[in-house]
């Protein structure tokens, strides 16, 4: 016989014959409490996978990854007169701001890209190359290309997209923020697993808790020494214990025990067991997996005004730069000949997180024309705007001036004085 048997989730077992337990003669004991539980069922939930999605916080910190690169216009440019320009004239252009491959637009195609670079470990992309021109940028497929570390191969066996064969490093592209050795990555739920085990578990005995209406849980007992008439052994209190779980699971809210059998509550109250804790760590703990803020998730950030700014600087500077940087170096390194190195790059217009704020655009506006960076007529340009006349002259504040001069007093300047100067 077993003290508590089932508590874990466990069904009752009766001893082997073989069993070398002390029974009750052999101990002389003379108290034995017959115990059985009601209610306790929950279990760890271990995620593989996909399961992970399940989870509102990571996948929700997922889309806000993919979702920030995938909006940032990936551009294709050239050097003239020592800057960069776009280069409409190449096909990468059209390919990276329209439609890289086939059914797949340009938001959707890099949206899919990271989100397979975090979720799965690693994303691929196969130029497809005719005549010496990059025609398509194939994204292959989940789990259809391998890399080969000795050999610094890929085998690619991608059905949807026709892709099959052998390929060198160079021919592909591969995407990867998470590594362990700088060849390969590994997927955001593996780094994170035992923080998404808890928040599945936690989400799994909300939901039973629910299901149940809130049940209380406990021990149906029989403390009593001799089993006779009356009293209940092992699965007699089995059967009782299922059948007063089946009232509290069909409402039932007062029911009765028979015999000398004795119902003990033993869960505390979701108030208790601090549940509502728990899922705020649970959000942050996801948070510090993917770099997002936790306002980001919807976490409780209290009152201060600032909190979003911080968290938008923080976001792009800690995370999100990391991640376009990535990117960039990938395709400058492999579809930038070495010979046109610093006359062509690709490079993401990081200008555009913050074009739905509007306020903040225009202060940075106001201010790139007031220290001479920008004239009129290149804000407009930038907000999609005809040019106007005069707009191209440009213009500095000045804002400081020597003690005493005409511009403190509003005198006009003798010109005499300042050829004698």
């Amino acid at each position: 016989m077993r003290f508590f048997p089932g508590i874990f989730g466990r069904k009752h077992q009766r001893e082997a014959a073989t069993d070398t337990t002390p029974t009750q003669a052999d101990t002389g004991a003379k108290n034995v409490v017959e115990t059985s539980v009601v209610g306790v069922s929950t279990s760890l939930i271990r995620i593989k996978g996909d399961d992970a999605l399940k989870v509102m916080a990571y996948k929700r910190a997922l889309n806000i990854l993919a979702g920030s690169v995938a909006r940032l216009p990936l551009r294709y440019m050239k050097q003239k007169d020592g800057i960069y320009v776009d280069f409409e004239a190449s096909p990468l252009h059209y390919l990276l701001g329209t439609q890289p491959q086939s059914r797949l637009s340009a938001y959707y195609w890099k949206y899919q890209l990271v989100w397979q670079a975090f979720h799965d470990g690693d994303a691929y992309v196969w130029p497809r190359i005719i005549d010496g021109e990059v025609v398509e940028l194939v994204l292959l497929n989940r789990h259809t290309c391998s890399l080969d570390d000795t050999n610094g191969t890929y085998y690619v066996s991608d059905e949807y997209n026709g892709v099959y064969g052998t390929f060198k490093e160079s021919e592909i592209l591969h995407i990867f923020f998470n590594s362990h050795n700088g060849r390969r990555g590994t997927p955001l739920w593996k780094e994170g697993n035992r923080a998404l085990n808890i928040m599945a578990t936690g989400d799994n005995e909300t939901l039973n808790r629910f299901v149940n209406g809130g049940n209380v849980r406990g021990f149906i007992t029989n403390d009593k020494s001799v089993v006779g008439f009356g009293e209940y052994a092992d699965e007699q209190l089995e059967q009782l214990a299922q059948s007063v779980r089946d009232d509290f699971r069909n409402g039932v809210g007062i029911t009765s025990l028979p015999g000398q059998a004795q119902f003990q509550q033993l869960s505390l109250s979701s108030t208790d067991m601090q549940f509502l804790e728990t899922r705020k760590f649970a959000v942050l703990e996801i948070s510090r997996l993917t770099g997002v803020p936790p306002i980001y998730l919807f976490d409780m950030v209290g009152g201060n005004y600032k909190i979003p700014e911080q968290a938008d600087t923080a976001f792009l500077t800690q995370t999100l730069d990391g991640i376009l940087l990535a990117i960039e170096s990938e395709f400058n390194r492999k579809l930038v000949s070495r010979s046109m190195c610093c006359k062509r790059t690709f490079s993401f217009d990081r200008k555009r997180l913050f074009s739905m704020d509007l306020l903040s655009m225009a202060n940075y506006e106001s201010k790139m024309i007031q220290n001479g960076t920008f004239s009129i007529n290149d804000v407009r340009r930038m907000e999609n705007q005809p040019p106007v006349e005069g707009g191209d002259t440009i213009y500095l504040s000045t804002n400081t001036a020597v003690m005493g001069s005409s511009k403190m007093t509003g005198e006009k300047e003798d010109n005499n004085d300042n050829n004698q100067k």
